[in-house]
């Protein structure tokens, strides 16, 4: 690989990195990422952050794992917090490091301010979030002029693991015309059912994307309906997102990444429907 023809920060000693490292796809990692890891002393790193990438980093860098996944033992925040603020006091580069974006459901507005609290010096390096990401691997723009003009994300979690209780689903409802729902696979039903009470059309197409970026990535596609009352979570491997608007019907048609299984879930009348949709665009 050729020199750059422009220079990357220094990681100075005492500060922390709090940096993205993409949906997934190692290629997907920014060069400010590359970067950090390279100079880094310490790697706080989370669950979805791949082997791929972990390998990149410089020889004589520790290690630790600080990862949450729904479900399972984790780390406490808190904790995670006061660990990156110890580290600095040390004098050492300690790159906080994330699937995704940092600063989307990445909790990295937390770790920013205790290290503000704490007279920590810090740089954030956005990543690519796989609420954007995941849907360009599945064939899904994110906008399309002839389906929408807005997206929302959402979080199928409030801060202490339940149900949040903030979501204005009637809102949603009516004015979201694309839905992007991060860590909902343990809560579809949920997700699904709270939409159709407020309203939202029970026939319209939702996407699950599994393992989004990763050669293993798997889509689901079926209806809210058919998915409140007959797909099994267990069916699909973690970790997920959820996507729901018209914009999930070009998923089939610009499968670029030739996503080997895609999977529909429809009864047999609306699949047929939904068959032609795909063939009159």
């Amino acid at each position: 690989m050729q020199a750059l023809p422009f220079e990357l920060p220094k990681f100075e000693p005492g500060w922390v990195w709090l940096a993205g490292a993409g949906p997934g796809d190692a290629g997907l990692l920014t060069l400010h990422a590359l970067n950090a890891l390279r100079q880094a002393d310490v790697l706080v790193y989370d669950a979805l952050v791949g082997k791929e990438i972990l390998d990149l980093v410089s020889g004589d860098c520790e290690l630790e794992y600080a990862g949450k996944r729904g479900g399972k033992p984790s780390a406490n925040q808190r904790d995670i917090s006061l660990r990156l603020v110890e580290l600095a006091e040390q004098g050492k580069r300690v790159l906080r490091l994330k699937g995704g974006d940092p600063f989307v459901f990445g909790r990295g507005g937390e770790e920013a301010l205790a290290l503000t609290l704490n007279n920590i010096p810090f740089r954030v390096v956005p990543g690519i979030t796989v609420g954007i990401a995941g849907l360009a691997y599945a064939g899904i723009p994110a906008t399309h002029r002839d389906f929408n003009t807005s997206i929302t994300f959402i979080s199928a979690y409030g801060a202490g693991g339940e149900r949040p209780n903030t979501i204005d689903w009637k809102s949603f409802t009516n004015t979201s015309q694309l839905i992007v729902v991060y860590m909902g696979l343990q809560r579809i039903r949920w997700v699904c059912k709270e939409l159709i009470i407020q309203g939202r059309n029970k026939k319209e197409s939702i996407a699950i994307i599994s393992n989004a970026t990763y050669e293993n990535q798997k889509i689901f596609i079926t209806t809210l309906e058919y998915f409140a009352k007959k797909v099994h979570k267990e069916d699909i491997s973690s970790p997920a997102i959820l996507v729901i608007g018209q914009n999930v019907v070009l998923s089939p048609i610009l499968n670029w990444f030739k996503t080997k299984e895609i999977d529909y879930f429809y009864e047999q009348e609306l699949l047929k429907k939904k068959h032609a949709e795909y063939k009159s665009i």
